[in-house]
């Protein structure tokens, strides 16, 4: 092995730069190139190797989730901007087809997203207000009302004299309710930060979408890996936008249907409970579950009788149920079904990582993982062709 090592650094040698025309070296170069290659000698891994590269991958995993958690303040707003902004790719794309400048464009929709945002507020502001205003007398009014069923449960030991001392006083609710508004309070200065980093992601991704696809495309070397990444990307907008344009429709729909409900079953704010309940479907299960649990304590406390207090709550239930199995498929079709077990879990997730709003960006989080993995393994798709 070693004679056969020699004669092959003495051929490169002379293959490089010293350039001898004897018999001797042409036959020296003929050898080296008959000698087989050398044998591979692969390196064996035993069961502690494979344990120490996984375990180095779960300590990246756990500090890039750290990560995550710690710089929320930033993540939250510059996440929930660019899923917004996909959303609305489809409809910057149509007005660029129009004519309207790309800079234009994006301060048209960011300007749009903001005034609905301003006007969703504004129009809640006076309910809240009045609801925070009357805390202690709808507190004093539920516990009146609720206590009558709570004693009929003997296990929980539960009598008058429960709310008139200890933790569970009105003093104690209203000293807790203090506690509650001050941490509302401290948390407004973040959330206008938040605003402000929302907005300001917003109108800069829509301004140099189409600038940072061609980067994101042209980082891949290849032909078929610039043609995998224009398919993900066209993909990812075309799924989001017509999930939450036809999940937007239908919501509506339910809301008013909401609206309706309360309107009819005595509720006070029936727009109110339309909008909730608008609102509150973008988060499945979760939010389903939230609504039809607040539309019942509403009715019990609204109505004498415990049945038709439940009533608005069964409705409501009962209507949201027929839109998610019958409507919500027939218009969505097969191609967007998600596991319902994986959504259980991606809320838990983010709801645990960034609270409400990771609530709400857990199914666009989804469906994004869900069709990059479908574009990516499905190979038997149209191809889109670069120009030439």
């Amino acid at each position: 092995m070693g004679i056969a090592n020699g004669i092959r650094k003495q051929a490169k040698k002379i293959a490089i730069g010293e350039r001898h025309t004897s018999a001797w070296a042409q036959s020296l170069k003929e050898a080296a190139e008959e000698l087989p290659p050398p044998p591979l000698h692969r390196l064996e891994k035993d069961g502690l190797d494979v344990t120490m590269a996984w375990a180095i991958i779960g300590i990246f995993g756990i500090l890039f989730l750290a990560a995550v958690y710690l710089m929320s303040l930033i993540l939250i707003p510059i996440t929930l901007a660019v899923v917004v902004g996909m959303i609305l790719g489809m409809a910057a794309e149509k007005l660029s087809k129009m004519g309207v400048p790309r800079l234009a464009n994006a301060f048209m929709l960011s300007s749009g997203v903001a005034l609905v945002i301003f006007l969703l507020i504004n129009s809640l502001a006076d309910p809240l207000m009045t609801f925070a205003n009357e805390g202690p007398a709808f507190a004093e009014r539920t516990i009146n009302r609720v206590m009558p069923y709570l004693e009929r449960i003997r296990w929980l030991h539960i009598t008058p004299a429960t709310f008139e001392s200890g933790s569970m006083s009105i003093g104690a609710l209203l000293e807790n309710t203090g506690n509650v508004l001050h941490v509302v309070t401290s948390s407004l200065t973040p959330a206008l930060v938040q605003g402000m980093i929302f907005f300001a992601a917003l109108l800069f991704f829509l301004a140099g979408r189409v600038n940072l696809r061609k980067t994101i495309i042209m980082t891949f070397r290849t032909r078929t890996q610039r043609l995998a990444a224009i398919r993900v990307i066209n993909a990812v907008e075309q799924v989001l936008g017509f999930y939450f344009a036809t999940a937007s429709l239908i919501y509506v729909g339910l809301g008013v249907v909401m609206t309706v409900i309360a309107y009819a079953g005595g509720l006070s704010a029936p727009v109110l409970w339309g909008f909730f309940a608008f609102l509150s479907s973008f988060i499945p299960y979760l939010g389903i579950t939230l609504m039809t649990l607040a539309v019942a304590v509403a009715g019990i406390l609204t109505h004498d009788g415990f049945l038709i207090g439940l009533m608005p709550a069964a409705a409501f239930f009962t209507v949201h149920l027929l839109m998610e199995n019958l409507i919500f498929p027939a218009v969505m079709g097969r191609r967007l079904e998600i596991n319902p077990f994986v959504v259980f879990l991606a809320i838990l997730f983010w709801t645990w990582m960034w609270g409400a709003v990771g609530a709400m960006l857990a199914l666009p989080l989804s469906l994004i993982v869900m069709t990059v993995i479908d574009e990516l393994l499905i190979e038997e798709k149209p191809q889109p062709q670069l120009p030439k």
